[in-house]
């Protein structure tokens, strides 16, 4: 499956459980009474609205290049999964941090905190499921690397930032049923209300995660391993006596190349021009995300 077509279904499939969760915790929160529960709603609904964003961030990073963007419009994606670290720093962390502790100073009575804990285990259930769908979508992607270092590495910031919500999702979840397990069995709602407040945290770590890794794609992260394959391809080639700089930036799913190496000092102009193109030729089909090369000849950096 493309990649494009994979993202887009693994937003589709967040969205929709996210959704259909998000409803149903809202109605047991406002029935129990329960400031985790409630915390949680709010998370899913964030979640929702989030998954709109980076919906809307795909579409608009795969406009047809213009002459004012004549490298297209890839990194606006970044743009709009920066607001999603955003509004789930905001809306999901700071928002149930504030609830829970309006919740700790005014304690509040949880009632039928037993159903609660069944949805809330129906609702791991489903982001569980989501979370899957998230995992398929980057598995050619990420290949043989453990989870975080994919996420350090990373280009597609949507399928990062659905991980990064489902992962916080599924923790959130696990919270939220410790706090409401202790709330039932000593009949004390402070726990209930320290489960909203470390939910809110717990966001707000995500959230932070997320938002560093954009930056540095926002500011023109290179491709460490597209970089070092193509300089060394460019060291095995017999006509390059020196590469002396090659970057790798990505543009959204694209990746821009710019070299700047020593030939051999007797090529003519028609050899060189043939010479060049041979060798950006290569390393587009070499490296399928590299879609522009620039090649510059010199003798230093």
């Amino acid at each position: 499956m493309p990649r494009h077509n994979a993202t887009t279904t693994a937003i589709i499939t967040a969205l929709a459980a996210n959704l259909g969760i998000a409803v149903t915790k809202t109605a047991i929160a406002a029935w129990s009474g329960s400031g985790s529960m409630l915390a949680e709603a709010i998370h899913s609904f964030a979640d929702c609205g989030n998954q709109l964003l980076l919906f809307t961030g795909l579409k608009r990073s795969a406009r047809i290049a213009t002459a004012k963007h004549p490298m297209g419009f890839g990194r606006e994606s970044y743009v709009w999964a920066m607001m999603v670290a955003i509004t789930l720093f905001t809306v999901g962390g700071l928002f149930s941090i504030h609830e829970g502790w309006l919740r700790y100073k005014q304690p509040q009575a949880v009632n039928d905190a037993e159903i609660a804990l069944i949805i809330l285990l129906v609702a791991v259930v489903f982001e569980a499921i989501s979370l899957r769908g998230a995992l398929k979508a980057m598995k050619a992607e990420r290949g043989d690397r453990n989870l975080w270092r994919w996420f350090r590495d990373t280009h597609s910031s949507e399928l990062m930032v659905v991980v990064g919500e489902d992962i916080a999702a599924i923790l959130g979840l696990m919270i939220a049923a410790a706090m409401l397990g202790l709330t039932l069995l000593t009949g004390n709602p402070i726990y209930d209300a320290a489960g909203s407040i470390l939910i809110g945290a717990l966001l707000i770590v995500i959230a932070l995660l997320i938002a560093r890794e954009i930056h540095a794609l926002l500011l023109g992260e290179a491709d460490a391993a597209i970089r070092d394959g193509v300089r060394q391809f460019l060291e095995q080639q017999p006509c390059v006596l020196r590469t002396l700089n090659v970057w790798a930036i990505n543009h959204g799913t694209d990746v821009m190349v710019a070299i700047k190496a020593e030939l051999l000092p007797d090529l003519t102009v028609s050899q060189a021009v043939n010479v060049i193109n041979a060798l950006e030729k290569q390393i587009k089909i070499s490296h399928t995300r590299v879609k522009w090369v620039f090649f510059e000849i010199d003798n230093s950096d």
